[in-house]
C-alpha cells in the first residue's frame, strides 16, 4: 500500500496506522476524484495541512449530502478547500455553498483545482468572521429553515455559537457535521497528558460534545472518522 502524506498520518483514530491506512486505500482512494487527489496533494505541503478534512471523514459527508439530497449548503472553515470541493462536486449543477473563512490566501491555493473542476460558480466565498455572516443570514428571513446542510471546521471556542445559528437556519430533516470532536483523541486522555497546544482546543470540545448530547432539537451521532465527526440531524 502506498505511504501516507503527514496531513493523513495524524487524522486517523483506528487502533493502529495499518488499519487506518487499509481503510483509506480499500474503500476511499479509490472512489475519491481525481481533483480531490490533486487538492489534497497540494494541502499536504502547507504547514497547517492538520487543518485540511481528513479524506474518510469527506466520504462520509459526501453520502450525507447525497441522502438527503442537499442543494442549498453552509461552510464554516475552508481553508484550501478539500471539504468544499467535494461538497460543490456533490450537489446538483445549481445548488450554492455559502463558504466563510477568515483567510482567502488559502483558498487561494485550492482555487486552481476547484476552476478545473468546473465547480465555482456553484461557490460563494466570503471572507469574513463566521458569527457576522451568520448574524446577517439570519435578518433575512427567507433565510430561516432554507439550508440543507452545513459543515464546520472552525475555532473551537465558538462551536455552540455556530450551532444555535445554524439550528435556525437549517431546515427540518437538515444536517450539520462538526469536526474534530474527538481532537486527536485528547478528549478521552487527562489533561496533565494532552500536549500544551492541544489543551485549549479540548477544553472547549469536551464542552461542546457535552452540550450536544443534551441537546434534543437534534438527533446526533458522533463517527471516529478522520479527527472525529458529529452527524447532527435537525428535528
Amino acid at each position: 500500500m502506498a505511504s501516507l502524506s503527514n496531513f493523513d498520518d495524524c487524522k486517523g483514530l483506528l487502533q493502529s496506522q495499518e488499519l487506518y491506512e487499509y481503510v483509506l486505500e480499500t474503500a476511499v482512494y479509490p472512489r475519491e476524484p481525481e481533483v480531490l487527489k490533486e487538492l489534497r496533494a497540494i494541502t499536504a505541503n502547507h504547514p497547517k495541512s492538520l487543518m485540511a478534512t481528513a479524506p474518510d471523514a469527506g466520504q462520509q459527508i459526501a453520502l450525507l449530502l447525497k441522502m438527503i439530497n442537499a442543494k442549498k449548503t453552509i461552510e464554516i472553515g475552508v481553508f484550501t478547500g478539500y471539504s468544499l470541493l467535494l461538497t460543490a462536486l456533490t450537489i446538483p449543477q445549481d445548488g450554492k455553498i455559502t463558504a466563510i473563512d477568515m483567510n482567502k490566501d488559502t483558498y487561494e491555493m485550492g482555487l486552481p483545482v476547484i476552476k478545473k473542476a468546473a465547480v465555482e460558480h456553484k461557490i460563494n466565498f466570503i471572507q469574513s468572521l463566521a458569527l457576522t455572516v451568520l448574524d446577517e443570514l439570519l435578518e433575512n428571513h427567507e433565510n430561516r429553515g432554507s439550508f440543507d446542510f452545513a459543515f464546520v471546521d472552525a475555532d473551537k471556542v465558538n462551536y455552540q455559537k455556530y450551532h444555535e445559528r445554524l439550528w435556525q437556519l437549517l431546515k427540518v430533516g437538515g444536517i450539520i457535521v462538526y469536526d474534530n470532536t474527538l481532537w486527536f483523541g485528547t478528549v478521552a486522555m487527562p489533561e496533565e497528558s494532552t500536549k500544551e497546544e492541544l489543551k485549549p482546543g479540548r477544553l472547549h470540545t469536551i464542552e461542546f460534545n457535552r452540550f450536544l448530547a443534551a441537546d434534543n432539537r437534534f438527533q446526533i451521532s458522533q463517527v471516529p472518522l478522520g479527527d472525529g465527526i458529529t452527524i447532527c440531524r435537525r428535528l
